[in-house]
Order: C-alpha cells, then sequence, then structure tokens
C-alpha cells in the first residue's frame, strides 16, 4: 500500500502557500537563493502520499501562491487580467504536474522499499519529474513561459557553476534530487547512521566545490552601451523619433572615445531603419562618427510580416550588414496566437496588442570584425536554445538588448539581469545586458557584475569587455541532459505504474495461496 499522506490536508494546503511565498524569495529582487531549497521541500512534503487529485490540489495552491508573487510585475500597466490569467495557466500545468511527483512517491517504493534506494533512486525518479514539468511548462503553451526554472535563481549561490556542467534543467534537476533526498533522509533517521552521513555529507560538498567548466580567455572587446531612458513603454507619450533621441543623446559621452561596438537596447531605433532612408542615414553618420559599428534593434517590416529585430550597422556598409530576429516574440504581447478566440474573451484587452512579431529563424550570432557576438532579445534570454546556439555558432561574448519601459518600478528587470548572469555562467561568457531604462549591467563570464546603470537614469557604459572561446558542458551536452535528466521522468513512471499495478493485482492471489496451504 502506498504511504499515507505525510501531511493531513488541511495542514499540507497552508504549508504549500507557504513554500509557494518562500520560493519567491530566493529570486531577486529578494534573492535569498537557499530559500529554494525550503521552498521546494515544503512543497514535496505537502505531496508524498497524495491521491491524484490531492496532489492536484496542494500543488495548484504552491503554484499560484508562488507565481502571483512572482509575476505581479505584469500588473504595473496591463492591470490583473494578464497577470491572473499568466498565472492561472501555470498554475494549471503545474499543478498537473504535481501528480507525476506524487505517483514518484507512490510507485518506487512499492517496487523498492529498500533503504539505499529510498534515498537514491527515489530522489533521482522525484527530481526527474520536477525537471519535466519545468520544461514542458517551458515551452508549452504556445512558446511556453520558463521564467521561474528552479536553477535560474542560482545565480549568487555556489552551485550556480554546476549551470556550467549540465545547464540550468541540470541544475534543476540537482537541485530538486538534493532536497528529494534529504526528506527521504529525514524520514529514514539517517543521521543515526554514521556511515551513510559521511558520504552523504561528501557528496554535498563535492556540489559544492565543483569549479566553473573551463573557457578560454580570448582578449576583450571595448563595448560603448547605452540606456537612453526615454519614452519606450506601449503606453508612454511620445513624438516619432523620440526614443531614437533619447538613445542618441546618451551616447553623447561616448563620442571620440576608442570602442570597438556600440550596443543599442531593444527598441532603442523606434523607426524602421530598412524602409525609413532618413533614420538609415542618421544610423550611417553615427557609425562614422564614433569609428565603430553599432549593434541596434528595431521593429522591421520584410515581405509583409513585421519583426523584431537587432541589426549590425556600419559606416560606408551594404546595411544591415547581419540581423538576427527574435526567436520567441511574447504570446499576448508581442503577437496573438488564436487572436479569434481570445478576442471574443477579452476583445478590449486583446486589441491594444495591434502588432504581429513574427518568430525569426535566423541565428542570433554576428561577426563584429572578427568578434563573435551572440544575441538574446528581451525574453529569448530564458530559452536554451537560442543561447546555446550563440555560443555553437561562435559568440564569445554575448549582448542582450531589452526594453523594460513597461514594467519600471518592478522586480521584472532585476528577474531578467538574474537570467542574464546564470547565462553567463552557464556558457563561461561575458554578457552585456543593455535595457532601454534599466538597469543594465555588463556581466563577467563568471557571473560577477563588472559595471552598470541604475534604473531610471540615463547614460553610457564603456568597459573592455572579457572574450572567451570554447565551450562548456552545458551547450555541448545540455540537450541530452534534458532528456536524460528530465524528460526520462515520463517512460520511467510508466513502467512503474504497470509494474506496480501488476504486483497488486497479484498480491491478493498469493495471500488467498497462503491461507489454502
Amino acid at each position: 500500500m502506498p504511504d499515507r499522506p505525510l501531511l493531513p490536508l488541511w495542514l499540507a494546503l497552508p504549508v504549500a502557500v507557504a513554500g509557494g511565498a518562500v520560493m519567491d524569495l530566493a529570486y531577486p529582487d529578494i534573492g535569498i537563493w537557499p530559500l529554494a531549497f525550503v521552498g521546494a521541500a515544503l512543497s514535496l512534503l505537502t505531496l508524498i502520499g497524495r491521491s491524484a487529485w490531492g496532489a492536484v490540489a496542494v500543488g495548484a495552491v504552491f503554484a499560484a501562491s508562488f507565481y502571483l508573487l512572482h509575476i505581479a510585475w505584469i500588473t504595473r500597466y496591463l492591470g490583473p487580467v494578464p497577470w491572473f490569467a499568466l498565472a492561472g495557466v501555470e498554475t494549471v500545468l503545474s499543478a498537473a504536474g504535481a501528480i507525476a511527483i506524487t505517483l514518484s512517491y507512490r510507485w518506487l517504493p512499492r517496487l523498492l522499499p529498500a533503504s539505499w534506494a529510498r534515498v537514491t533512486l527515489l530522489p533521482a525518479l522525484v527530481a526527474a519529474a520536477w525537471t519535466a514539468r519545468e520544461q514542458f511548462m517551458g515551452s508549452w503553451p504556445y512558446t511556453g513561459f520558463p521564467w521561474a526554472r528552479l536553477g535560474m535563481s542560482q545565480a549568487d549561490s555556489p552551485l550556480a557553476e554546476l549551470a556550467s556542467w549540465l545547464g540550468v534543467s541540470g541544475l534543476t534537476f540537482v537541485m530538486a534530487f538534493v532536497v528529494a533526498a534529504a526528506i527521504e533522509a529525514v524520514r529514514l533517521r539517517f543521521w543515526r547512521r554514521v556511515k551513510l552521513v559521511v558520504p552523504a555529507a561528501a557528496a554535498a560538498a563535492l556540489l559544492v566545490l565543483v569549479p566553473q567548466f573551463p573557457t578560454t580567455d580570448a582578449g576583450t572587446m571595448r563595448v560603448g552601451a547605452v540606456q537612453g531612458n526615454g519614452p519606450s513603454g506601449y503606453f508612454d507619450k511620445r513624438e516619432p523619433y523620440d526614443v531614437y533621441r533619447a538613445q542618441l543623446a546618451a551616447t553623447q559621452p561616448l563620442i571620440g572615445k576608442d570602442l570597438d561596438v556600440l550596443l543599442w537596447p531593444e527598441g532603442g531605433v523606434d523607426a524602421d531603419p530598412l524602409n525609413n532612408p532618413s533614420i538609415a542615414s542618421a544610423l550611417d553618420d553615427l557609425s562614422e562618427t564614433i569609428g565603430a559599428p553599432l549593434i541596434i534593434n528595431a521593429a522591421t517590416e520584410r515581405n509583409e510580416k513585421v519583426y523584431n529585430s537587432s541589426m549590425l550597422w556600419q559606416a560606408d556598409a551594404k546595411n544591415p550588414l547581419a540581423i538576427h530576429d527574435k526567436t520567441h516574440p511574447v504570446p499576448m504581447g508581442e503577437y496573438v496566437p488564436d487572436r479569434w478566440f481570445f478576442e471574443a474573451l477579452a476583445p478590449d484587452l486583446i486589441g491594444l496588442i495591434q502588432r504581429e512579431y513574427t518568430p525569426g529563424n535566423n541565428p542570433p550570432f554576428f561577426d563584429v570584425n572578427g568578434v563573435g557576438v551572440g544575441l538574446a532579445i528581451c525574453f529569448d534570454v530564458i530559452y536554451d536554445d537560442v543561447i546555446w546556439q550563440g555560443a555553437k555558432d561562435g559568440a564569445e561574448v554575448y549582448m542582450f538588448q531589452t526594453n523594460n519601459a513597461d514594467f519600471r518600478g518592478t522586480d521584472e528587470n532585476v528577474q531578467q539581469l538574474g537570467f542574464a548572469r546564470m547565462r553567463a555562467i552557464e556558457t563561461g561568457r561575458s554578457v552585456v545586458n543593455i535595457s532601454t531604462v534599466g538597469t543594465s549591467q555588463v556581466i563577467g563570464p563568471n557571473g560577477s557584475v563588472i559595471d552598470g546603470l541604475a534604473a531610471d537614469t540615463s547614460g553610457a557604459l564603456l568597459v573592455d569587455v572579457p572574450l572567451r572561446t570554447g565551450l562548456t558542458g552545458a551547450v555541448v551536452i545540455g540537450p541530452t541532459v534534458q532528456w536524460v535528466l528530465g524528460w526520462s521522468a515520463i517512460p520511467v513512471l510508466l513502467l512503474l505504474g504497470v509494474l506496480a499495478r501488476k504486483r497488486t493485482k497479484a498480491a491478493p492471489s498469493s495471500e488467498d495461496g497462503a491461507a489454502e496451504v
């Protein structure tokens, strides 16, 4: 028989609420990274021994508590409807995924009740189920929302360097495994067994001491990055070219300086240089004046489709020299999937989203005078495929362009910066993360902050940014890690379910036979 619930439902529900709130505190702006382990532990404790519907209940309460706090920044301009909608979708998906975790606790101990399996195989299956849930929520519906991955909470943690070996999903797996193993160790009172405690402590210490996967020093690149702090929000009142003028004004301190590239943020050019000769000519002049190529971003129209485009622009060249279109436009933000359906539900809100961005399929990579630059536009920083592709294409540094103007005064920008720091650690590459309104930072290959600009200020950075070559383990084996440590939970659970059912059916007949004898 499966275990009885570790916590009665009346207690499990408030514990789940507390777990979600604690989990949120692990992410910026608060950023107390050990609380990610506490939050995960509280979630798992509520799921042990539950029925499937019980798992849905406590899983939903945990997820709602977490997401309603974690993404409250959505309400800054758009109000509560998108907030509740996105938090609601994530809550439903997370609750459904909680069933897999509960079934792990039910089925594996039935088949392998030994103590060694309880502290090794069971935590591994629980961690795989947690990771698979995270990966599914990060890819569906539409492009998913991988904003709140467990591993992304660890930018300041000594465990962060594991991400350079296993990727963010691998780090999530390790964290969930450690939590699940600790719970089972306490339940089995392993602290009384010195022979087991010592190797467990040694393994935990080893995780902390794992160094970052090495990459090779390739010199530096002098980057000028500009935060214009212009009226770049969706609902900001502005005249044509106001955002461009704000960027141009903030660039003035860099005129006459020696630099290799000038980086402007997402939407830093509020006109389409591909179809506006005047703005194209102005960009030519700017590149000539500073004596360096530009990496800019604007909405562009090509073949009757609109893209969120980063462009490499240089004087006396056929511009743009290269173009990268945002790979994952934000559903309900940059385009409306199945517009007919959602417009029927909320016509006024959906009607605000008039521009429909098309997903790009060109590489997130520019060759800037022989230096490989990896790219990610705003929320693309949270998608593994964009980051890994840039490194595989030859990126020696990353330049992330973002526009946080719609979320001024919220935690959104610092959460995104935490993700950027994790990407630096994961890939062993420096990251220049530049925003229209801040916070902007130059991040070293080890995740440390080299320089930055505070939110709601206009300014420019000029930094000799370290370059690196060589691929980390995360980039090379990341997709495999996701399959082995995440998606593998699905076939394993199916097999365990079949075997557990067979054993349950066989048990009564065995007892009857024993009674007859």
